[in-house]
């Protein structure tokens, strides 16, 4: 059996016991995306496996035919991620960390491709041969230059494919890695010196195209080049405006992870409620005398980094006590997000608990005030 073949005996809804921590979006939604493959009577790009209109239902949802909502933002996003897909430009996807960036990549890829695995993950140790094409070096000693000795990266396969190719965090690359993708985006072709013959250039098929994700904090790291930036069009994901929204998110997805951990009961919405108030007034910057913005941590206070802590805190409560995680537990777990590397975000947090929380009204809002001494000094 094949790794591929293997995550998806291992995914959800398979029957299968789960084997596998995280499958990609198009194992985790297989039903969903064949439902639609069926019933997609809509004008399809060429080389899409679904028209723009399925591909929309799957990423926003689709009440009527039971499709799930899977990213939560503006819906007119989305429209335009999947319209410059479907011409010759790149899209590239820019935030602030932890604003769903990769999922949307993610589940764009599932929809149009059927594939979202062919990613490059950018760093500073990133290389050419890992974005085009490397070599078996023990084949190419003994055969020389061959098909059989290359070993195609992600988008040398993606353009022979006719697939999506996801290049996460680009500008975490050195320049000269970034610009690697020049000739890629505007002459859809890579050429092979190594082979000769027609084995010696890959045209791209009709459906390749890439996806980039950038964080704006990482900006001024490795700026991207005029002229890379003019091969793509830009969008930004921005974060979840309101909190009954960001709540829910936070409920359905850390529901989902415990599960996956083994504990039993669902989260305590009351303890979710204050969890994800406490990340939206840190955002903010509440809990300095000098007012709201002015005391916003240097750690990153995300959407997602709520669900890294909510799923803590139900790991906490479960493993340890036998029942769902609380207040306490938020404030036990919270340290490690919110003062990562900065002592004075510390003292940030703790100026939060000492001053903001007792402003607010609730039991678990009170719980969290007098769980404040288990912060970590």
């Amino acid at each position: 059996m094949t790794l591929r073949e293997e995550t998806r005996a291992g995914a959800p809804g398979n029957g299968a016991e789960e084997t596998v921590q995280r499958p990609p979006a198009e194992v985790r939604y297989a039903e969903e995306l064949a439902a639609l493959r069926a019933d997609d009577r809509d004008p399809r790009p060429p080389g899409w496996e679904l028209s723009l209109r399925a591909a929309r239902r799957f990423i926003i949802g689709d009440a009527d035919t039971g499709i799930g909502r899977k990213f939560v933002g503006n819906p007119s996003l989305v429209d335009r991620a999947l319209v410059t897909l479907a011409t010759s430009r790149g899209l590239m996807l820019v935030g602030e960390p932890g604003t769903a960036k990769s999922l949307l990549s993610e589940l764009i890829a599932a929809a149009v491709s059927g594939d979202s695995t062919l990613t490059v993950q950018g760093g500073a140790a990133t290389t050419e041969d890992q974005i085009k094409y490397g070599w078996n070096y023990a084949l190419l000693v003994a055969e020389g230059p061959s098909t059989r000795s290359l070993v195609p990266a992600p988008m040398l396969r993606g353009m022979a494919e006719g697939r999506l190719v996801r290049f996460e965090e680009i500008t975490r690359c050195p320049l000269e890695v970034q610009d690697s993708l020049l000739s890629l985006l505007s002459e859809r072709v890579v050429a092979i010196p190594e082979l000769n013959g027609p084995d010696g250039m890959v045209f791209a098929r009709q459906g390749f195209n890439v996806i980039a994700t950038a964080n704006t904090r990482d900006r001024g790291v490795n700026e991207m080049s005029a002229a890379l930036k003019r091969r793509f069009n830009f969008e930004t994901v921005f974060p979840i405006p309101d909190l009954d929204t960001e709540l829910a998110l936070v409920e359905a997805e850390v529901t989902t992870l415990l599960r996956r951990s083994g504990v039993e009961p669902p989260p305590d919405r009351d303890v979710l409620e204050v969890l994800v108030g406490t990340f939206r007034e840190l955002r903010a910057g509440a809990g300095e005398k000098g007012g709201a913005g002015s005391d916003r941590p240097s750690a990153v206070m995300s959407t997602a980094e709520a669900v890294s802590v909510a799923h803590a805190v139900g790991v906490r409560g479960w493993f340890l006590r036998g029942e769902p995680g609380s207040a306490a537990d938020v404030v036990a777990c919270l340290a490690g997000t919110a003062a990562k590397d900065s002592p004075e975000d510390l003292a940030r947090l703790r100026r939060y608990l000492e001053q903001q929380v007792p402003r607010r009204r609730g039991p678990q809002w009170k719980a969290l005030h007098d769980a404040r001494h288990l912060l970590a000094d």
